[in-house]
């Protein structure tokens, strides 16, 4: 089992794996804030541009890390929801829709405060690749993906170093590729690794 030092070694080795895209106009777009270390040392390897893709979990009530959905920004906000806990709990419509709404004005006060000023990196016709630090269920990830599929990358690949194997499985059908450097049968959490 691999454990790194820190992000952005994490990142480099990950990059290693990612050298073949270097001429296929990558562009990286990496989750805050634990992918943008990874992102970072992805984009230096390729010499490819580095966005930020701003997705916020839609906790549940009185258990907000539970992941019911998750939303990112843009121009029209892509929305995916998870219904193994939205069925179960009876999540309203209304109550999705109030927390959807809140998570955009976190994203877009976060927007605001990172990237200020800054134009946003462009996907289309390019190889996305979208980083993150590690991806356990998968909901942030899969409404990131789909957000910048949407907007017509050649090639959209995932790269984080480290996710369960039953995760990466689930999202290879979002990608055309998956670079996960460790898939360990008993993930308990990123941060371990």
């Amino acid at each position: 089992m691999i454990r790194f030092l820190d992000r952005h070694e994490a990142g480099r080795k990950l990059a290693q794996d990612l050298l073949r895209y270097a001429d296929q106009r990558p562009a990286v777009f990496a989750l805050p804030r634990g992918g943008v270390p990874i992102g970072y040392e992805i984009a230096k390897a390729l010499r490819a541009p580095l966005d930020l893709i701003l997705v916020r979990k839609i906790g549940v009530p009185f258990q907000p890390e539970l992941a019911a959905g998750a939303v990112v920004d843009g121009d029209e906000p892509q929305v995916v929801l998870n219904p193994t806990v939205v069925e179960p709990l009876r999540l309203s419509e209304a109550f999705l829709k109030e927390e959807t709404d809140r998570k955009l004005v976190e994203i877009e006060e976060r927007r605001h405060a990172y990237l200020s000023g800054r134009s946003r990196v462009d996907p289309r016709g390019t190889t996305a690749i979208v980083a993150d630090d590690g991806i356990a269920t998968g909901a942030t990830i899969k409404a990131a993906l789909r957000a910048i599929r949407r907007r017509e990358p050649a090639r959209l690949v995932l790269a984080a170093p480290v996710a369960p194997p039953e995760t990466v499985e689930a999202l290879r059908q979002e990608v055309d590729a998956v670079h996960c450097l460790e898939t360990p049968e008993f993930f308990m959490a990123i941060g371990i690794f």
